[in-house]
């Protein structure tokens, strides 16, 4: 058999130790379904001459936007643009948001070829104003291009999607901030043993995930990443928010119960994923991944819009300084008999993250309002989404139902009761809706022995006092 043809970018000794060669294979198919199934099971992740092939092949068939930059246009302008600069001294475009080019199993042409196509791209894309996944995207791609102009149109491509139901990379702040809010949200509803270890060892839970993105491109080893990416240019965006998922599930299954590496989570995630390999397999990160049950393209677009939605009307559509979960709790202004300062950013940290950009503001405290159901109706009337604390005379936390009420939230809208429900023992959320009409909740309240309680909404106020004031109790 002989040795593979690599290109001029590949370190051959790398290459050969991180993805050996088996030699050539044939893809005929042309069914969608039959080559989810192949690329899932790495049917050409093991011949670099048919990945390549194929990495042509799907990503010319991307619908794109009608004047979508090609080969030709590399050629004519990477002379401009680069001029009698080293490639190696070349400054990375601002999109990148100070993204390292990872090396991969590239020489050192092959890294300064990265760092010109990519000015390249900044060159034709004036749109694209943040997009730190490109940087590892490009470095694939070139593993398997013939020249620096075909992994130039290969990306240019990708960014050219122009099928609104086929995302594939963010491109600016905004889609790149509710993609990890809705990355918080899915790790909420799908690992919840392992949300509960970063609510634990973790200042900010808010910032591990918003990290989610890094750990695939960038982090992850050559072998791991071509086989993700795979998948992912068959079928879609949902791919990465599955690995980076059983990541995730895999961190918690090794760490559990033991001490972090260092006092910085996200560095131990980094390292974690940097070294997979000695934990598990392509195949079985991959399987893992997809034995996600009940997760849906349609749930994550809902997410997204959602969580773009808050984060507009918040005011954050460019890159700023996050607010974090600490400073949305306010100890100086927090005065509970229920819980204290520390249950209650834990208790935030496991609302939906669009509503944890707002501060807890008290609507009803039993101590304060007293224990009339006509009060707490008025006192909690149209400020959804809510949260319901409730103390026993026992000194429990029971998890009360939770009471629609109103009108149905919208189809087309994810319900914060689906999302909340049954993720703290003490927290019993509302629907979207909050005017509630049940008045089973009077049975439940007096059943349970109640000694205090108190109700909160999300403040749409952005100063720190906005939440609970600093004479009031629960």
């Amino acid at each position: 058999m002989h040795p593979p043809a690599y290109n001029c970018f590949v370190d051959r000794d790398k290459m050969d130790s991180a993805i050996p060669d088996l030699g050539p294979k044939e893809l005929s198919c042309t069914e969608l379904q039959e080559l989810k199934q192949l690329a899932r099971q790495g049917y050409w992740a093991r011949s670099y001459a048919l990945r390549g092939q194929v990495y042509q092949r799907l990503i010319r068939d991307i619908p794109c936007r009608t004047v979508t930059p090609d080969a030709s246009v590399y050629r004519d302008i990477v002379g401009k643009i680069v001029g009698k600069h080293s490639s190696a001294s070349l400054p990375l475009p601002e999109f990148v948001d100070n993204t390292q080019v990872p090396s991969y199993c590239l020489n050192s042409k092959g890294e300064g070829a990265v760092r010109k196509i990519l000015l390249c791209i900044s060159n034709q894309f004036p749109d694209v104003s943040f997009c730190p996944a490109l940087p590892a995207v490009v470095a694939l791609l070139l593993h398997y291009s013939a020249d620096e102009a075909e992994c130039f149109e290969k990306a240019c491509r990708i960014l050219a999607c122009n099928d609104s139901s086929r995302k594939l990379v963010d491109q600016s702040f905004l889609a790149f901030e509710s993609s990890c809010m809705t990355f918080g949200d899915l790790v909420n509803k799908y690992c919840q043993a392992a949300h509960k270890l970063m609510v634990a060892v973790s200042e900010d839970v808010l910032q591990v995930y918003a990290d989610w993105q890094r750990w695939l491109f960038g982090e992850l080893p050559l072998s791991y990443f071509a086989r993700v990416f795979d998948v992912f240019l068959v079928e879609g965006y949902k791919v990465l928010y599955r690995v980076a998922l059983a990541i995730l599930k895999f961190f918690h299954k090794v760490r559990a119960g033991q001490p972090l590496e260092s006092d910085n989570v996200k560095q131990d995630i980094r390292a974690f994923v940097r070294d997979i390999a000695k934990t598990v397999s392509p195949e079985k990160l991959l399987e893992k991944a997809f034995a996600i049950r009940l997760f849906s393209r349609k749930e994550i677009q809902l997410l997204q819009m959602a969580n773009e939605k808050a984060l507009k009307q918040k005011g954050i559509t460019v890159k700023q300084k996050r607010q974090f979960v600490h400073l949305a709790v306010h100890a100086d202004n927090f005065h509970s008999e229920i819980v204290g300062v520390k249950e209650m950013r834990d208790i935030w940290s496991w609302v939906p993250e669009r509503f944890a950009l707002c501060q807890p503001l008290l609507l009803f405290s039993s101590l304060q309002h007293g224990y009339s159901l006509t009060r707490f109706y008025f006192q909690c009337e149209g400020r959804e989404p809510t949260v319901l604390l409730i103390k026993t005379t026992q000194k429990e936390f029971p998890g009360p139902p939770c009471f629609p009420g109103g009108p149905d939230p919208q189809p087309d809208q994810p319900s914060s009761l689906g999302e909340l429900c049954g993720n703290a023992g003490c927290v019993a959320p509302t629907c979207q809706q909050t005017g509630v009409r049940e008045t089973s909740l009077g049975a439940s309240w007096a059943s349970s022995g109640l000694e205090s309680a108190s109700c909160l909404g999300c403040s749409p106020r952005s100063s720190a006092t906005s939440g609970w004031s600093s004479n009031t109790q629960s």
